[in-house]
């Protein structure tokens, strides 16, 4: 079974930056579309942004678009999520997640996930 470990959560304030990284254990890792989610304390988990298998397509939530940025590196099977100038409402846990469908713009693809790292922002 594919396993999924983030890392990269912390405390930061607003304005700053942290980069997400989700090693999977999975050696075709390359075949599958990946994606970000993240659940806030009292709402709905959401779909954050979203890859194509090689990388060459994204999606992004419109709250996040110009700030986050997803990109993978199949040679370390290793998906990244890079968040800038991060805000107050970008504060929950974050998860990475596979696409074992290719599909990756909506909540709905994504049938499996990590355990999450959580990112708290400041104001």
């Amino acid at each position: 079974q594919v396993q999924l470990v983030e890392s990269g959560g912390g405390l930061v304030q607003a304005g700053g930056s942290l980069r997400l990284s989700c090693g999977v254990s999975e050696h075709t890792f390359s075949r599958y579309a990946m994606g970000w989610l993240r659940q806030a304390p009292g709402k709905e988990r959401e779909l954050v942004a979203g890859l194509s298998p090689v990388g060459t397509y994204t999606r992004y939530a419109d709250s996040v678009k110009g700030r986050f940025t997803i990109s993978r590196d199949d040679a370390k099977n290793t998906l990244y999520l890079q968040m800038n100038n991060l805000q107050p409402e970008d504060t929950a846990a974050y998860y990475c997640a596979t696409s074992s469908s290719g599909r990756y713009g909506k909540l709905a693809d994504f049938g499996f996930w990590g355990q999450g790292t959580q990112v708290t922002v400041s104001s």
